[in-house]
């Protein structure tokens, strides 16, 4: 059994490709490799299967979240999957994303039926808290929903729609040119096949109504500001007979008052104490999943970082965990009673006695500067 190329490799593609970019590239290796453009070239139509697999796996975000993951073996069983048997069954599958394009237009008559819903694309705003363990919201939005007095046919209550007789219910009009047929839309009933000659007057003939629809939606954890999340077939209504489109979702994280998020990891910034700063100390700090106790050591620096393994956000592919950082800031108080202004004072003249190993190098560097700097001066001012 022959093994199956990459599907980036097979749409030439790099692996951050936007959803637009896989549609551009398998467009235009279909309309190079489509079997009418290469009569009996094997070669030519096994390409044009392979595209349509790559395609149809990589534009599901999904299916392409596993494929990334685990490659071809993570496939195995996923909903979706098609047997491309023929050009027929591609076109049929994805033939909406060649329209109004030359291609589209020299094999119109594979696309008959009815053509799928558009896509409806919203925004979700979440917390960071909720972005880490994975929510379920409640969505409204107005979409095409069949009209409830006609349920969807189109025709007044107590009649039905007839067959158009330009077309014969075909919906498209096929004409010769050259070698090639070609099939446009039927002018008389706009591609439906049907005419209905008494219109529902709440839908005025259309089949369908703009309803708020409410839609329970699973966020997984570890989304981030910028993901798209698509649920299949909860877009915009099809033609009769034809699904529906998708709903894409583009997720949005509010800022936290308390954690900074870097990819994975989240950052803390924790005020301590002077004393526990020197000393030394047990503090408790915020964590995603509640209070964490984290020891400080003696003789802390302001700014220093401390790491909580795994208390950060979840990979959103299932890959780990990050970390968290506690950034510890010494407060230096504003306010002192007189105990203690009095025992800072009496510190301070200890540090004069023995002065910090850091501190007494950079003033023993400091000497010669300022050294030179004074003589300078003296030299100058001795001039003028």
């Amino acid at each position: 059994m022959a093994t199956k190329r990459d599907y980036y490799e097979v749409l030439g593609i790099r692996r951050e490709a936007t959803v637009d970019d896989i549609k551009k590239s398998y467009r235009q290796l279909a309309m190079k490799n489509h079997p009418d453009r290469n009569p009996g070239d094997a070669e030519a139509e096994m390409r044009f299967k392979e595209a349509a697999e790559a395609y149809e796996i990589l534009s599901d975000e999904g299916t392409r979240q596993r494929y990334d993951r685990y490659g071809h073996a993570g496939l195995q069983g996923a909903a979706g999957g098609h047997d491309f048997k023929s050009p027929d069954d591609i076109m049929s599958a994805f033939g909406e994303i060649f329209q109004n394009a030359f291609f589209g237009d020299m094999f119109g008559q594979r696309r008959r039926g009815p053509k799928p819903g558009a896509d409806l694309a919203i925004k979700l705003e979440i917390d960071l808290l909720e972005a880490a363990k994975g929510v379920t919201k409640t969505l409204t939005m107005n979409r095409g929903e069949p009209c409830r007095s006609c349920n969807g046919s189109g025709a007044r209550k107590g009649t039905v729609a007839t067959t158009c007789t330009y077309c014969g219910g075909q919906g498209q009009v096929i004409q010769s040119r050259g070698f090639f047929q070609v099939a446009t839309t039927c002018p008389a009933c706009g591609g439906e096949g049907m005419r209905i000659s008494d219109p529902c007057p709440d839908c005025r003939g259309t089949g369908r109504t703009q309803e708020n629809v409410r839609l329970d939606v699973e966020v997984p954890p570890g989304v981030d500001t910028g993901i798209w999340l698509q649920i299949r077939n909860q877009g915009e209504l099809g033609d009769p007979g034809a699904p529906r489109g998708n709903l894409r979702i583009q997720i949005h994280v509010r800022p936290h008052e308390v954690f900074e998020r870097r990819g994975n990891d989240i950052v803390c910034q924790f005020p301590i104490h002077f004393s526990q700063a020197a000393l030394g100390a047990e503090i408790e700090v915020p964590t995603l999943d509640g209070r964490e106790r984290l020891t400080i050591p003696r003789g802390t620096q302001s700014g220093e970082v401390f790491r909580m393994r795994g208390k950060g956000i979840p990979d959103v592919n299932g890959r780990g965990r990050g970390d968290e950082l506690i950034e510890v800031v010494v407060e230096t108080p504003r306010h002192l009673s007189q105990r203690q202004e009095q025992l800072l004072r009496e510190l301070a003249g200890l540090d004069h006695e023995s002065v910090m190993p850091r501190q007494k190098s950079f003033f023993e560097k400091l000497r010669g500067y300022f050294t030179e700097s004074d003589n300078a001066a003296t030299r100058s001012e001795d001039q003028n």
